[in-house]
């Protein structure tokens, strides 16, 4: 697992996980928390194919009570949406009345910590063609990360830029 956190705010920027295969080798990142770059795309030929940047982008973007994620892209009215939990599965489910988006998404966070969903957590607003969807950090995922917050304020930090470059 790899973290990265702002060095003035202290907030959580990325957070993305690597495992390795059944022959040893590790495989592609997997991102948790934040946006993946986005990749280069160096047209080779007239007929290059790449995705539609009208494409709903589903990213996670926390903040420090809240677990926030952030759904682009998606044109349509407020009412249209429903956002709810389902306690059997362990995850959220996104849906609109007019049946052109589905998603299911798990917070996993509370699967390591061991915590239930609670509806009443979840809310939702829409704005600028993004649906943003916010669950309310339970009591006992707060209390573990003001722990980490108090060790990260303990390590040394390294900044981009202050590299020790020695010339003759």
């Amino acid at each position: 697992m790899v973290e990265e956190y702002d060095h003035k705010t202290h907030e959580l920027l990325v957070r993305k996980w690597r495992q390795k295969s059944a022959l040893g080798a590790y495989g592609q990142w997997q991102i948790e928390v934040g946006e993946a770059p986005s990749p280069i795309v160096v047209a080779v030929q007239p007929d290059f194919l790449k995705e539609d940047s009208s494409n709903p982008v589903f990213m996670r973007k926390d903040t420090k009570t809240n677990f926030q994620w952030r759904i682009r892209n998606l044109p349509y009215p407020k009412e249209v949406y429903s956002v709810s939990v389902d306690k059997a599965e362990r995850c959220c489910i996104v849906r609109t009345t007019n049946k052109k988006y589905y998603k299911k998404f798990s917070i996993p966070d509370l699967d390591r910590c061991q915590i239930e969903l609670d509806g009443n957590a979840l809310s939702f607003a829409h704005a600028n063609n993004t649906l943003i969807i916010t669950y309310q950090k339970p009591k006992e995922i707060l209390a573990v990360e003001e722990e980490l917050q108090k060790e990260l304020k303990s390590m040394k930090s390294s900044n981009d830029g202050d590299v020790d470059c020695k010339t003759q």
